[in-house]
C-alpha cells in the first residue's frame, strides 16, 4: 500500500538530525518513505502505513495549533508507539507533557516510563525493577518533589541499603552522616536537579526532607510522606520486610531496584527479589518492569546492557549460576 500525507511546517523537528528519527520510523513501523516538497510518500502493509498516517496527521494538527517538539521529544514518542499500538501521538503528547518540578522540566520517556508515573499516582506502593539508566530513581524523586511542592505530604523519606558495589571501601572517618553519605549520593544528585541547593538544605535541615540508610526506618511508621527505597536488590529479606511494613497514613512508598546488580554477601538472598513473590498479588501494589528501551542514557548503554542479558542467559542455559547466586555482580 501507498499513500501521500502533506508534512507541516518543522520537518527538521520532526524528522531529526540527517532524517534519524525518519530512519527510525521506518525501521520500527516497517515501511519505506520518501519525502518530496512537504509531502511523505509511504509504502509498507497497510496497518502499518494507517498508523504513520495518524502519526503525522496528530503531528499536523498540533504543531498547528501552536505545540513544539524537539527531535528527542518525537524520538521518545515514536517508541512508545511502536511498543504500544494503542497509542497515538495526540495522546502521548498531551499525557506527556512535561512537568515543572521546582527548577526542572521532566516528561516519561518511554511506554514504561508513562506507566510508572501512572502506577506511583494511582498507587501507594510502587515496585519499579530494571536496569540502570531506566529512570526509575529519578522519575520517583520528581513525583516526590511535585507532591510535597503541592502539599500532598509534608515530607520525603529516601533510603538505600549501605552495601559497597563490589568494592570495599574500608574506614570512613567523620560523623555517622558522613560515613553513610557517601552511599547516599546518587539521591542527593536527583535532588538538586529538582530544587536550588539551599532550599535542599533547609528542607533537610527541617526534616522535611530525611536522607538515611534503611536501617534508620526500624521501629518508626511513616505518616504524610513521600518514600522511596532505591538500590532495593541489596536489602536483604529482613529489612525489606521492615520497610515495607513502615508506610503510615497518607503516604506513598516506591521501591527501585535492579535485580541483576546484586551485591549482597554469598547466602544472603536479594530483599527485592523475595518481595516480588510475595507481595506481587497484593492489592494496592503495582509492578513496573523496566528494560534496555527504557534507558535515557547513552545509546551505548542500551548495548551494552543487552551484551550482559545475553551473556548472563548463554551462562545459566550452560548451567552457570546466574547473577546473585554467586560473588558480587562486577557491573554496576
Amino acid at each position: 500500500m501507498k499513500s501521500n500525507v502533506k508534512v507541516a511546517r518543522g520537518v527538521e523537528d520532526l524528522f531529526g538530525t540527517l532524517d534519524e528519527n525518519l530512519k527510525l520510523l521506518e525501521k520500527w513501523f516497517q515501511v519505506s518513505t520518501h519525502l518530496s516538497d512537504q509531502t511523505l510518500e509511504i509504502e509498507g502493509e497497510e496497518a502499518n502505513v494507517n498508523r504513520v498516517q495518524g502519526f503525522l496527521k496528530d503531528y499536523n494538527d498540533l504543531v498547528e495549533g501552536g505545540a513544539c517538539f524537539d527531535p528527542a521529544d518525537v524520538q521518545s514518542i515514536l517508541r512508545i508507539l511502536s511498543e504500544d499500538p494503542e497509542a497515538t501521538f495526540k495522546g502521548l503528547a498531551e499525557a506527556g507533557r512535561p512537568r515543572t518540578l521546582g527548577r526542572k522540566a521532566v516528561s516519561p520517556k518511554s511506554l514504561n516510563q508513562r506507566r510508572y508515573v501512572d502506577a506511583i499516582e494511582r498507587h501507594d506502593m510502587v515496585f519499579g525493577i530494571g536496569p540502570a539508566g531506566t529512570g526509575k530513581t529519578y522519575l520517583a524523586m520528581a513525583m516526590a518533589v511535585d507532591a510535597l511542592l503541592t502539599r500532598e505530604v509534608s515530607r520525603i523519606v529516601l533510603a538505600r541499603p549501605a552495601v559497597e558495589a563490589g568494592e570495599r571501601l574500608g574506614f570512613l572517618p567523620g560523623t555517622l552522616q558522613e560515613k553513610v553519605d557517601p552511599y547516599l549520593r546518587p539521591l542527593y544528585d536527583a535532588l538538586y536537579d529538582f530544587l536550588d541547593p539551599d532550599r535542599v538544605e533547609r528542607y533537610i535541615e527541617k526534616n522535611v526532607i530525611e536522607i538515611a540508610p534503611i536501617a534508620f526506618m526500624r521501629g518508626r511508621t511513616l505518616n504524610d510522606a513521600f518514600v522511596i527505597l532505591d538500590e532495593a536488590q541489596n536489602t536483604t529479606s529482613e529489612q525489606m520486610k521492615m520497610f515495607l511494613t513502615r508506610l503510615g497514613f497518607n503516604s506513598k512508598a516506591v521501591i527501585t531496584g535492579d535485580v541483576t546488580q546484586i551485591d549482597l554477601p554469598n547466602g544472603k538472598r536479594s530483599g527485592l527479589v523475595e518481595a516480588v513473590e510475595v507481595v506481587a498479588k497484593v492489592e494496592g501494589i503495582s509492578f513496573i518492569y523496566f528494560n534496555e528501551w527504557d534507558v535515557v542514557r547513552h545509546s551505548l548503554v542500551q548495548r551494552i546492557i543487552r551484551a550482559y542479558e545475553s551473556y548472563d542467559q548463554a551462562r545459566a542455559a550452560n548451567g552457570g549460576p546466574r547473577p546473585g547466586q554467586e560473588e558480587s555482580s562486577a557491573y554496576s
